[in-house]
């Protein structure tokens, strides 16, 4: 019997400090979460000559997706790796071709692989 009574009288205890920790249904505010939600918050601003309340908006992504279809992008793969291949091989190429533009009519390779090769000047001797 003195069992019985502890129990219930720990059972009520637990009642009344769970009930007083928690607050009722009617004070939670409902929030439903969406991609779609904007959120806004008043913010209090000083001016010059008063202050003013701004209402700051958060935006949200709607996350809706935006890419092109499998078969869209199957369809136009070969053009973009043609544009590519272009440009990579135009950015071998184009130095290439714009350094020998401007050794065109320079002859210092012919003067260094040439034939006749000078003797180089004897040095004076110590002695």
């Amino acid at each position: 019997s003195e069992f019985k009574q502890a129990s219930l009288a720990a059972f009520a205890a637990m009642t009344i400090a769970s009930n007083v920790m928690t607050a009722p249904a009617e004070a939670l505010d409902t929030f439903a979460f969406s991609s779609s939600t904007i959120l806004s918050e008043k913010v209090v601003r000083e001016g010059l000559y008063r202050d003013y309340e701004v209402d700051i908006v958060q935006q949200t992504d709607d996350a809706e997706s935006t890419f092109k279809s499998a078969k869209e992008t199957k369809s136009k793969k070969g053009k973009y790796t043609a544009l590519l291949a272009v440009l990579i091989v135009g950015s071998f190429v184009i130095p290439m071709a714009q350094y020998f533009w401007y050794v065109r009519d320079d002859d210092s390779s012919d003067k260094f692989f040439a034939e006749d090769v000078p003797e180089p000047p004897t040095k004076k001797k110590w002695f």
